[in-house]
C-alpha cells in the first residue's frame, strides 16, 4: 500500500514538474508561491515547514525566486523575514493552477465524484490517525 501511495505521488510530481517547467517555474517554486498566497504573513521558517523543506533549503529557494522577480523579502517583527509575491509571481501562480488542474484530470479524472470524495475522506482519515499520536 505504501509503495502504491509513493508511486502515485511520484507520478504527480514528475508530471507536474514537466508541465510547470514549460511555464518557466518548478514544482517546488510553484508550491512555495501557492503556500505564500494562502499564508501571506508566514515567515520563511513557516513556509519551509509548509513546503517540507529545511530552513536552509527554503532560504536558497527564496533567494532564487527573489532573483527571478517572483517575490520580494520584507522584514517582520523582530528578526522575522517574510516574502511578498510580485506581479510576476502571481502570474506564474495562476498559470500553474491550470497546469495542476490538467495533471489531476489526467490522473484521477477518470474517478467519479463519489470515488474522489471517498479517496479524499480516506486520505484525511489516514492523516488524522497520524496526527492523533
Amino acid at each position: 500500500m505504501a509503495q502504491l501511495i509513493k508511486r502515485v505521488q511520484g507520478t504527480h510530481h514528475r508530471l507536474l514538474d514537466a508541465a510547470l517547467s514549460e511555464r518557466g517555474v518548478t514544482l517546488v517554486q510553484w508550491d512555495a508561491l501557492r503556500h505564500l498566497a494562502h499564508h501571506p504573513d508566514a515567515s520563511l521558517h513557516d513556509l519551509a515547514q509548509r513546503t517540507f523543506q529545511s530552513d536552509q533549503a527554503f532560504g536558497t529557494l527564496a533567494r532564487r525566486m527573489e532573483e527571478r522577480g517572483l517575490v520580494e523579502r520584507t522584514s517582520g517583527p523582530g528578526r522575522v523575514v517574510r516574502l511578498v509575491m510580485t506581479d510576476a509571481g502571481r502570474s506564474l501562480l495562476e498559470q500553474g493552477r491550470s497546469v495542476v488542474d490538467d495533471v489531476l484530470a489526467s490522473t484521477v479524472g477518470h474517478l467519479s465524484q463519489r470515488e474522489l470524495d471517498q479517496l479524499g475522506e480516506l486520505l484525511a482519515r489516514v492523516l488524522d490517525g497520524v496526527n492523533a499520536d
